[in-house]
C-alpha cells in the first residue's frame, strides 16, 4: 500500500514537471502571434519571453531551501495553484506589460515547483535504487516536456489563439492541488531556522544580473551595461558565498561542495546544459534558414533531441545495475561526444537532415545518465532534511548551463557567420530578408552564402560540444569512487573521512567560514 502511494505521488509529481518544462519551450513558436496581437516591440518580445526564466533560475534556491522549512508539499501545492491562476491571466492579457508582469509572477510560481518535486521524491523512495528509477522518470518527462512544447505549440496555434499556449497547464496544476493532499507526504526539516532575507537578496540579485548580462552580451550594441551587470552579478554572488559559508544554517548549503563527486556532476551539469543548449538553438536556425523548414515542422523534427534525454534517462538505472554509475555517466558523456561530432559532416544541403537528426538524438542519448544518475547522486548524497538545497543546486546548475549555452555558443556561431561572410551580413535571418528584395541571381548567391557560413558556425559548435562533453567524461570517470584492494586500508579511509566531517560539522561557523 505504501508503493502504491509513493508511485501515485510520483505520477502526481509528474504534472507539474512536464508543464513547468513545456512552459519553457511552447511560447519560442507562440511568441510572433501575441506580440502582433498585442503590439509588443522588439524589447517587450524580450522580456516576454525571458522574464519567466529568469525569475525561476532567480528564485530556484531560494524555493529549494524555502520547501525544507515551510514543508515541501505544502510550498508545491501554493505554487501550482498560483500558477494555474497566473496561467489564465496570462491567456487574457490584453497588453504587453500585462503579459510581462504576469509572465514573472508565473516565473516565481514556477521556481516552487522543480525543487519541491525532487525533494519530495528523495522522501517518497528512501530505497537507493527506487529512487534512482524515479528520478529517471522526473528527468524523462523534464526533457521530453521541453521537447514536445513546440509541438504542442504548434498545434493549438492552427486551431486556436495565442492564449491557448497558457490555459494548457491550467487542468494539470488543477489536478495536483485536488490530489496533493491525499496522496504525496508533509516534509519540513525539524532543525531549520528562519529564512535569510538578506541571503534571498543576494541569491536574486546574483543570479539576475549574472544571466541578465549573459543574455544580452551577444544581442549587440553598446556592452557597458551587460558587461557590468556581469560584473555587479558575480560581486554580488561573491558576497552570497561568504554569507552563506558563515551561517549555520545558510540558504543553500556550499559544504555540499567538499564531495568531489557532488561537485563533478555539478559540473558536468553545467556545462552539458552549454552544449546542449547551444546545439539547440543552432540546429533549430539550421532547420528554419538553412534548409527552409517551417516552425512547426522545425519544432516536430527537433523533438527527437528531446525524447532521446528521455530514452536514455529511463535507460540509466538499467545501465546503473550493470556498471558503476560514474562509470555509466563517463560511457554517456563520451557517446554524446561522438553524436556532437557527427554535427561536423553536415552541409547546406537538404540531403544532410538525416545526418543532422542523427547527431542531436545520439548527443541527447547519451545525456541520460547524467541527469538521470546524476541528479540521483546529487540528492542521495544528503540527508532528507537537506533535500531541498541539493535539488536547488542541481536545477540553479541547469537553468545557468542553458543560458550560459546559448549566449557563449551563440557567440561563436555569430562570429564564425560573420567572418565567414566578411562582415557584409550580420545575421542568416538578415540574408534571408535581405535576398527577398533582390532578382533571383544575386539573391541565390547572397543565400548560399549565408547558409554555408552558418553552416560553418554549426561545425564550430560541434566540435565545442565534442570537447566539452569528451572532458566531462574523462572528469566523471577520474572523480569515482576509489576501490580499494585492502578491506582494513578502505575501512580507515572512510573512517578518516568521517572523523573530518565529523569534526568539520562541530566547529564554530566562523571557523568553517
Amino acid at each position: 500500500m505504501r508503493v502504491n502511494r509513493a508511485r501515485l505521488g510520483l505520477a502526481l509529481l509528474m504534472l507539474p514537471t512536464l508543464l513547468v518544462a513545456m512552459d519553457m519551450t511552447a511560447l519560442l513558436l507562440a511568441l510572433p502571434k501575441l506580440s502582433a496581437d498585442l503590439g509588443a516591440s522588439g524589447v517587450q518580445q524580450l522580456w516576454i519571453s525571458d522574464s519567466y526564466g529568469l525569475l525561476v533560475a532567480g528564485l530556484v534556491i531560494t524555493m529549494g531551501t524555502l520547501g525544507d522549512r515551510i514543508g515541501r508539499r505544502r510550498l508545491l501545492l501554493t505554487g501550482a495553484a498560483a500558477f494555474g491562476l497566473l496561467s489564465v491571466v496570462a491567456a487574457f492579457a490584453v497588453d504587453p506589460l500585462m503579459l510581462i508582469v504576469v509572465r514573472a509572477l508565473l516565473g516565481v510560481a514556477g521556481a516552487t515547483l522543480a525543487p519541491s518535486t525532487l525533494a519530495l521524491i528523495t522522501n517518497m523512495f528512501r530505497d537507493e535504487r527506487e529512487r534512482g528509477r524515479a528520478v529517471a522518470v522526473w528527468a524523462t518527462c523534464q526533457f521530453a516536456g521541453g521537447a514536445l512544447g513546440p509541438v504542442l505549440a504548434g498545434f493549438l496555434l492552427q486551431h486556436f489563439w495565442w492564449g491557448s499556449v497558457f490555459l494548457a497547464a491550467v487542468p494539470a496544476m488543477a489536478v495536483l492541488v485536488a490530489a496533493g493532499p491525499a496522496v504525496l507526504p508533509e516534509f519540513r526539516s525539524v532543525a531549520a531556522g528562519r529564512l535569510d532575507p538578506a541571503g534571498v537578496g543576494l541569491s536574486l540579485a546574483a543570479v539576475l544580473l549574472v544571466l541578465y548580462g549573459v543574455k544580452q552580451l551577444p544581442a549587440g550594441g553598446a556592452p557597458l551595461l551587460p558587461v557590468t551587470a556581469l560584473l555587479v552579478g558575480t560581486g554580488v554572488g561573491y558576497l552570497f558565498v561568504r554569507r552563506q559559508l558563515r551561517l549555520e544554517r545558510p540558504l543553500l548549503d556550499l559544504r555540499l561542495l567538499r564531495s568531489r563527486p557532488f561537485t563533478a556532476v555539478l559540473a558536468s551539469l553545467v556545462l552539458a546544459g552549454v552544449a546542449m543548449a547551444g546545439t539547440g538553438l543552432l540546429v533549430t536556425q539550421y532547420l528554419q534558414s538553412v534548409l527552409g523548414r517551417s516552425p512547426f515542422a522545425s519544432a516536430v523534427l527537433f523533438a527527437p533531441m528531446g525524447l532521446a534525454v528521455a530514452v536514455g534517462t529511463m535507460a540509466a538505472p538499467r545501465l546503473a545495475g550493470r556498471v558503476e554509475r560514474t562509470t555509466a555517466i563517463a560511457g554517456g558523456l563520451a557517446l554524446s561526444a561522438l553524436g556532437a561530432l557527427l554535427l561536423v559532416g553536415v552541409d547546406e544541403d537538404a540531403g544532410s537532415l538525416p545526418l543532422v537528426m542523427t547527431g542531436i538524438a545520439v548527443l541527447a542519448l547519451g545525456t541520460g545518465p547524467l541527469f538521470a544518475l546524476g541528479t540521483g547522486l546529487v540528492l542521495g548524497s544528503v540527508p532528507p532534511e537537506r533535500a531541498g538545497s541539493a535539488a536547488s543546486m542541481s536545477e540553479t546548475g541547469n537553468y545557468f548551463g542553458g543560458s550560459l549555452g546559448f549566449a557563449l555558443l551563440g557567440t561563436v556561431a555569430a562570429a564564425v557567420y560573420r567572418d565567414r561572410t566578411g562582415g557584409g551580413s550580420d545575421s542568416l535571418a538578415g540574408a534571408v530578408e535581405a535576398a527577398r528584395h533582390l532578382p533571383a541571381g544575386p539573391g541565390a548567391e547572397l543565400l548560399h552564402g549565408a547558409r554555408s557560413a552558418f553552416t560553418a558556425g554549426l561545425h564550430v559548435n560541434g566540435l565545442i560540444a565534442a570537447a566539452l562533453f569528451a572532458g566531462l567524461a574523462v572528469l566523471t570517470f577520474a572523480t569515482r569512487p576509489r576501490k580499494s584492494s585492502a578491506p582494513a586500508e578502505e575501512e580507515a579511509e572512510e573512517a578518516a573521512e568521517e572523523a573530518a566531517e565529523e569534526a568539520a560539522e562541530e566547529a564554530p561557523a566562523y571557523e568553517r567560514a
